[in-house]
This record gives structure tokens, C-alpha cells and sequence, in this order.
């Protein structure tokens, strides 16, 4: 009998593992980038309804060839861990050494609306540490391709930052960062509300670089993008 429900219980666990992964697959882009595509459960039964799209950025530490990276912070990881989200979440890898280019990003987004019942009113963008400062350049560069976008850690050259007056931001930053200094997130900020932009800018007093469990684990982040639409 025992045997039995240990059989049982190893059934239901390898079931619900599948799920799971069925939620959150592998791609690659015609350059060679590849990405992990999660879909919400009701994605197939409903296929009459577009979905909000969620880029995700990761970190310098999540750079490489191993996909399963990326999954160790932020979106994929909830995913992962069979948090349900109402987006589309895309989730892209850079190799070694490499940085985030706005042209690719731009790229990504066109493979998905393309494949993918995306509402393209609202795309939202959002990365850590290497990928905040990837989501603040991608959306200067693009900035009608977001809704919103959720820098956390990062920063950037504010030469374009007048392009985002328009773009909903919200930014997010450890004030005792000692790898990404809580100024790189202060710049960018000021110089966009100098612009007359939309920045709500939190700040975790306590926190050092790992800005991004705390926000990433909030609901009212997602929330926020998805009271966000162009």
C-alpha cells in the first residue's frame, strides 16, 4: 500500500512539474539569442485574448549559454517556481562578456508580437543591475514600443532622456549598493523629471545591490504595468 501512494505522490509531482515546464520554453532568435517564453495557464484556452508582454533583462551574473540562468532572479524565477502571472513574459540570454543592445530587445519584441497574441498597447520592460541599465537604454532608444518600464539597479547616459517624458517609469534602487552606487539611479532620475517625466523612484534603505527580490516579489509592480497602456 505504501508503495502505492509513493507511487501516487511521484506521478502527481512529475504532472505538475510538466506543467510547469510547458509554461516557460526555450526559443532562440535568428542571431542566435536565445530566451525563455513563459505563457500564462489560460494562454491556450483563450485564444480570442491578446496578453500584456513583459520583457525581462537579467543581470551580468546570468550571462552566458546556460538558459537556466536567467531563471535564478526576478519573472522566470516566480515563473519557475509556478508563480501565475496575467503576462506573456519573455525572458532573453546574452553570452559572456556581452551587454544589452537596444537593437536587440527591438528585435526580440517584433519575433514575439509577431508569434504571440500580444497586446502591443502594452509591452512593458523591465531588468536588474546590467539589465536596469539595459531597460533605461532600450526604452531612450524605442521609446514607442512601452507602456512602462521598471529599471531596478541600474542607470545610464541621460543625453536621451527626454525621450521617456511620456513613458511611465518606476525605478528602484538599494541605498547601500557598493556595486551599482545608488547615484547611477538618481541621475537618470532627475534628469528625466527635469524633462517632465512620469518617475516614481523607490529606495530600499537597507539594501545593498539586491534591489530586485524585494521588488520583483511585490504584486503591485505588476499592478502598476498593467494600469499602464499606450
Amino acid at each position: 500500500m505504501k508503495k502505492i501512494s509513493l507511487l501516487v505522490s511521484l506521478i502527481c509531482l512529475f504532472t505538475v512539474s510538466s506543467l510547469l515546464a510547458q509554461n516557460q520554453k526555450a526559443d532562440i532568435l535568428e542571431t542566435g539569442i536565445e530566451y525563455l517564453v513563459y505563457t500564462p495557464e489560460d494562454y491556450l484556452s483563450d485564444s480570442d485574448k491578446s496578453w500584456p508582454l513583459l520583457i525581462f533583462l537579467h543581470g551580468a551574473g546570468e550571462r552566458g549559454n546556460k538558459l537556466d540562468l536567467v531563471k535564478f532572479h526576478g519573472p522566470p524565477k516566480l515563473a519557475e517556481e509556478g508563480e501565475d502571472f496575467p503576462f506573456i513574459i519573455i525572458s532573453p540570454q546574452v553570452p559572456e562578456r556581452s551587454w544589452w543592445k537596444p537593437a536587440l530587445v527591438q528585435l526580440l519584441v517584433e519575433k514575439i508580437v509577431a508569434e504571440y497574441n500580444v497586446d502591443i498597447k502594452r509591452i512593458y520592460l523591465t531588468g536588474l543591475s546590467m539589465g536596469g541599465f539595459g531597460t533605461w537604454d532600450t526604452a531612450m532608444r524605442f521609446p514607442e514600443l512601452f507602456a512602462a518600464i521598471a529599471p531596478i539597479c541600474g542607470g545610464g547616459d541621460t543625453t536621451m532622456i527626454a525621450n521617456l517624458k511620456n513613458v511611465p517609469v518606476w525605478n528602484f534602487h538599494g541605498a547601500k549598493d557598493d556595486v551599482v552606487p545608488l547615484e547611477r539611479s538618481e541621475v537618470m532620475v532627475n534628469a528625466l523629471k527635469r524633462a517632465g517625466g512620469k518617475v516614481i523612484f523607490t529606495v530600499y534603505p537597507d539594501a545593498n545591490h539586491d534591489s530586485w527580490t524585494e521588488t520583483y516579489n511585490n504584486p503591485e509592480l505588476y499592478k502598476w504595468f498593467l494600469s499602464h497602456s499606450k
